[in-house]
């Protein structure tokens, strides 16, 4: 939502309707690059690939601030201060797993329930500076808030040492080889797909990915809907606060309560927040009053709240570890593709039947759906347990999965390890 409201700033520069796009291009980019982001993550570091995002993105901010051509904007902030922020975020949730094991959960509730505490007031900042100092100027407020970023990114310390040994021996491995071997080599360790072999995380992504379709829906056309059906133009405020307030409490008892679930039993948090959040899209069209419309805001906001904090430590309980990086980068890069579509979609709803109601209801269907999907992943992990057991007498999932000392946690490269 604050990628988007920038936009909006400056009613005499922002007429053109192709602006809006401008936007959705910074926050389509910022799921699209995710998996990249997870391989450069693994290869240089947390604190390199985060510190290099926010140079990315403050380079970006700077130079739409100099530019009125949507053109140009296109390139300055749909594509570089969005892929500058996806490089900037996903580190933030891979460098907890260095420091957190027990209340990983609780650690992602602080971490992202605290970025609410931003984004609640974020708004009307923007649109106090906005009339004071012009939208362009406003970019360049922005763009120093990057730089600060910059610097807090290199706290982002690794903890374990490198395994001196198995460095080498890779690099005996593969100077045997020819240099097609290498560079296939090379190829499938950065781009690894091995995620993709566990049954589990192959149901929990795409269940992720269909009940984040229309899961934009609701935040890009409420405030629209309540000026369209209730005549309300001046509270219309209240539901971004609503909705700010109640996601970053909602990160807060979810990362808490997450911590008390063993296993993969988190999984059903997400479960109950998408179905929560499909029926309360469902029951938008229904509401006879603004107030209504607050209470189903509280509750959305709690539930996205539920949602995205759980996400990081169901990606550890996945796959372990050494593989969360890759697990949440391709995670949010199949996320990008339904996000980005859901909003058109309903947009075309909207026009075909003149009014809000096909678009919420269009909303509702997609998470409860996801849901559905999510809730079977326990099981199959636990019947894939009682196989493994019963073929072999040692579990070799969690032997390949241990981490002992001296091996490297997905974001910690051995130039980062002995500083």
């Amino acid at each position: 939502m604050e990628m988007s409201y920038l936009l909006h700033l400056s009613p005499e520069e922002c007429q053109v309707p192709g602006e809006a796009w401008v936007g959705s291009l910074a926050m389509g980019m910022n799921f699209f690059c995710s998996p990249i982001v997870s391989i450069f993550t693994d290869r240089l570091g947390c604190r390199a690939t985060a510190a290099m995002g926010a140079s990315i993105a403050f380079i970006g901010l700077l130079c739409s601030s100099f530019t009125k051509s949507l053109e140009v904007r296109y390139f300055t902030y749909g594509i570089l201060f969005g892929c500058g922020s996806s490089f900037a975020f996903q580190p933030s949730l891979v460098i907890l797993g260095h420091y957190f094991k027990r209340r990983l959960g609780l650690a992602n509730g602080l971490v992202a329930g605290g970025s609410c505490l931003i984004s609640v007031p974020l708004p009307f900042f923007l649109k106090m500076v906005g009339k004071a100092i012009g939208l362009a100027h406003t970019f360049q407020v922005l763009s120093a808030l990057m730089i600060i970023q910059i610097f807090l990114s290199m706290t982002y310390r690794p903890l374990l040492p490198p395994s001196c040994d198995s460095q080498h021996d890779g690099q005996d491995k593969l100077g045997s080889r020819s240099v097609r071997q290498q560079c296939w080599a090379q190829t499938r360790k950065y781009f690894n797909l091995r995620v993709f072999r566990r049954k589990t995380y192959r149901i929990w992504a795409f269940g992720i990915a269909t009940a984040v379709l229309g899961y934009l829906v609701p935040y890009m056309n409420l405030v629209k809907y309540v000026e369209k059906r209730f005549e309300e133009t001046k509270k219309d405020w209240i539901l971004l606060v609503c909705l700010g307030a109640m996601s970053g409490l909602g990160r807060l008892i979810s990362g808490r309560v997450g911590d008390c679930i063993p296993g993969l039993k988190k999984i059903y948090l997400q479960v109950a927040s998408f179905m929560l959040f499909g029926i309360l899209c469902m029951m938008i069209p229904q509401c006879q009053g603004f107030e209504g419309v607050i209470v189903i805001c509280l509750f959305l906001g709690l539930c996205d709240g539920f949602f995205t904090t759980i996400m990081a430590p169901i990606a550890f309980e996945l796959v372990g570890p050494m593989q969360a990086s890759q697990a949440i980068g391709y995670l949010m890069g199949l996320m990008a593709v339904p996000m980005t579509a859901g909003t058109p979609i309903a947009g075309y709803l909207t026009d075909y039947f003149a009014n809000y109601d096909a678009a919420f209801y269009f909303a509702g269907v997609s998470p409860i759906i996801g849901g559905a999907v999510l809730s079977v992943v326990p099981l199959v992990h636990q019947r894939m347990l009682k196989k493994q057991r019963l073929y072999s007498g040692k579990d070799k999932m969690l032997a390949s999965e241990a981490v002992v000392n001296g091996e490297l946690l997905p974001g910690c490269p051995a130039s980062e390890a002995h500083m």
